[in-house]
């Protein structure tokens, strides 16, 4: 068997271990090892295994991805997140379905503080789904907004995704998070009208609420969350001013969350110690996944498969347009099955080297994949993020909760064909750093 063959079945070999519910970290791994054991020799594999793991975990860079899920950790359980959905109740009832675009902006608000699609939506969902079922919301518009505005926790800075996609593809992390604003606030934008036109043409969605808010009232809430937005100023402002790198502002977030919580008294050291816990374990996981996808990487270089695929790509003149949409395909198959970190490190290996060769903007390609991502979290018949909003209000049948998620994913397919058409919309905002 040549190298390029034991390359290609090192993948089947992966989907068939996470196939038998092996861990994802674990399966790159052990692919890996015995790939490069079979393409070289089992001391070559060895000296890999003893050295990329230490060599990967002491870059410099990596240092933002636990420090951001400090500052999200921080943030969640002191409780600086927990009256958003307030504030976007009072600010948005009076519009048709005034709740469901309150979820929507709570949703964004959260996700910007804790980078993770799961937590937002598992945190927003508790509050937000019981709220409009109160009031007589359909179901399907409920769950779908929550599972569906969750997924721009992958998307809205910082975001743990592209901490990791920028040091894999060696591209600005910084310029990775600007580049995400935009989509983000795009993706939310289109969520919003895209519901209010829905429950305009069909009020039965979301009958009105009976609630007028005083403008006292109003400003009141908003004192209750001043801590977010400073802290999403705070590291927003100083990446994109270039006062600080992303690993700096980071850990910047991380001590204002604290020093915050412990100005307004809502730290203990019982607080503490579940954050920081918190944080450790998410930090383990994604480590080691990555590790895994690192020689991943190794093995598929020493295959060839990589640049293999290049070739064709050169040989044949590709477009990007066809290219991009493969890529697409792809993610939305691999969404049904892998959780999103996963996905992404599991791909990594061969389709870098495939849009190097193309010549396409790694920044543009980053957000890209990300929307995918989104889109293959509430994707049936897995759809992560769905099954979390079934885990959270188990009486509601599963066919209605995706139902609910189609429009949505409608949505995503308009979002995706402007970022691809329109690359500006994505590039503009990095140029001008």
């Amino acid at each position: 068997m040549s190298n390029l063959a034991i390359g290609f079945s090192g993948f089947l070999a992966i989907v068939a271990l996470i196939g038998l519910r092996v861990p994802v970290g674990l399966a790159l791994l052990i692919v890996a090892f015995f790939g490069i054991s079979i393409v070289t020799s089992p001391g070559i594999a060895f000296s890999l295994v003893r050295v990329v793991p230490f060599d990967f975990v002491a870059n410099w860079d990596l240092s933002a991805i636990p420090m951001f899920l400090l500052m999200g950790a921080i943030a969640h359980r002191s409780g600086m997140t927990s009256s958003l959905f307030d504030v976007a109740r009072l600010w948005l009832s009076g519009l048709p379905g005034g709740l469901a675009v309150a979820t929507n902006f709570a949703c964004a608000g959260f996700s910007s503080a804790s980078g993770s699609s799961l937590a937002t939506t598992m945190a927003v969902g508790r509050i937000a789904i019981p709220e409009m079922r109160k009031y007589k919301y359909d179901d399907g518009l409920a769950c779908g907004i929550v599972a569906c505005g969750g997924t721009l926790g992958v998307l809205i800075p910082p975001s743990i995704i592209l901490v990791i996609y920028g040091i894999f593809a060696e591209v600005s992390v910084a310029k990775l998070f600007i580049a995400g604003i935009i989509p983000g606030l795009l993706t939310a934008g289109i969520y919003t009208a895209q519901i209010i036109i829905r429950c305009k043409l069909d009020p039965s969605l979301a009958p009105p609420v009976d609630e007028k808010p005083t403008w006292a009232e109003r400003f009141a809430a908003l004192a209750e969350i001043w801590p977010l937005p400073l802290l999403i100023l705070a590291v927003i402002g100083g990446i994109y001013s270039g006062i600080a790198t992303p690993t700096e502002a980071g850990a910047l977030g991380a001590f204002l969350a604290l020093l915050i919580a412990l100005a307004q008294r809502r730290m203990t050291l019982a607080i503490f110690r579940e954050a920081a816990r918190e944080s450790i374990v998410a930090t383990a996981a994604v480590f080691f996944v990555a590790v895994g996808a690192v020689l991943l990487t190794r093995f598929m270089a020493f295959s060839g498969v990589p640049m293999y695929l290049a070739s064709l790509v050169a040989d044949f003149g590709v477009s990007h347009l066809a290219i991009i949409l493969t890529i697409m395909v792809i993610y939305l198959i691999l969404g049904m099955f892998l959780d999103p970190l996963g996905m992404m490190l599991l791909t990594l290996p061969v389709f870098l080297p495939l849009l190097i060769a193309a010549d396409m903007d790694l920044i543009w390609f980053g957000i890209l994949m990300v929307k995918f991502i989104e889109i293959g979290l509430i994707t049936p018949p897995v759809g992560l993020n769905v099954y979390a909003v079934k885990l959270m209000q188990p009486e509601i049948p599963l066919q209605k909760i995706f139902r609910g998620a189609v429009w949505f994913l409608l949505s995503e397919v308009l979002i995706v064909g402007l970022l691809i058409v329109f690359p500006i919309i994505t590039l503009w905002l990095p140029s001008v750093m």
